[in-house]
């Protein structure tokens, strides 16, 4: 899982050898003995990480002011599910996908991929975004995501072949910006570009909105640049519905355009919160944002329930 620091720094947690111990168990152990294991091994994680725990705990009870016990199953839950979504990650790295995918708004995806221009996908901390690009039809166009770059060799090598398999390509994050060029290119080619639009990094530019009744920063790079290069934005949530199932929401993010540059953006950022909003309330444990999301005061409401 990610470290806890704030503000967050992108690293996924394990080692070199842990990473190629689980590529290793997947080529003998089933996938639901896995989980079984991940179902034992994730109270002593929530024990360890304690900010995480406490984050997502303050979020079940924030957020959705459920009670504290509830607040805690939930938390497991949450724990869970992030664990199993990573697990299923690692089996496509191993060879090993027998995942399906459902759809709601694929109409607007395939009139998207069907057209010359290129597009952006806006996506979150939810579900399994990148799973979903592993079995989504991209056509003729080519797909490449954004991505931490500060992540171990050994996870960006599994990934990089798994991506290949279905034409996605990575555009690692770089302090001099040196990407955003590759993004201009890759969208003047007519292909697709995918962002996560839910963290904030000390080096984006970013402002304030009001997110699940609370104020949160947004990054708002990639808006800017489809505002200033009059790109089509699409939202794309892909959650986890069954041992097998991902089910992917997708949806036009529409900004005003009678305005200015800054409102435009700020429209873009506005409209796609609202789905993250929608999202996140239809799957409130698939929200995996282990660290201080909101700007809030640490202490937690009365448990006096």
């Amino acid at each position: 899982m990610e470290k806890n620091n704030s503000p967050w720094k992108g690293v996924t947690g394990g080692r070199k050898w842990g990473q190629k111990g689980l590529l290793l168990l997947f080529r003998f152990v089933p996938r639901g003995m896995l989980y079984g294991i991940l179902a034992c091994v994730v109270p002593f994680y929530m024990l360890f990480s304690r900010k995480g725990y406490l984050s997502i705990y303050r979020y079940f009870r924030r957020r959705f002011a459920f009670s504290p016990f509830r607040s805690f199953l939930k938390t497991f839950h949450n724990h869970f599910v992030f664990g199993q979504c990573l697990l299923d990650k690692f089996a496509v790295y191993a060879g090993r996908n027998d995942f399906k995918i459902v759809f709601t708004g694929y109409d607007e995806y395939i009139r998207l991929i069907n057209s010359d221009k290129g597009f952006i996908i806006a996506s979150a901390h939810v579900g399994n975004l990148e799973l979903g690009g592993y079995l989504l039809f991209h056509g003729n166009k080519s797909a490449h995501t954004l991505v931490f770059s500060g992540e171990g060799g050994e996870l960006m090598k599994n990934r990089a072949k798994a991506m290949a398999r279905n034409n996605l390509f990575m555009i690692p994050l770089s302090n001099d910006l040196s990407h955003v060029f590759v993004i201009k290119d890759v969208l003047a080619r007519g292909n697709i570009v995918s962002v996560l639009c839910d963290r904030n990094m000390s080096n984006m530019k970013h402002s304030e909105y009001t997110f699940l009744g609370e104020q949160a920063d947004f990054p708002m790079g990639i808006f800017t640049l489809a505002a200033q290069w009059n790109v089509p934005v699409l939202s794309m949530f892909v959650v986890k519905e069954s041992f097998r199932r991902y089910h992917a929401y997708m949806q036009p993010v529409v900004a005003d355009t009678q305005g200015k540059r800054t409102e435009v953006v700020d429209s873009y950022i506005k409209a796609f919160i609202r789905q993250l909003e929608n999202i996140v309330r239809m799957y409130p444990e698939q929200w995996f944002n282990f660290y201080a999301f909101w700007k809030e005061k640490e202490s937690l409401p009365s448990d006096k329930k």
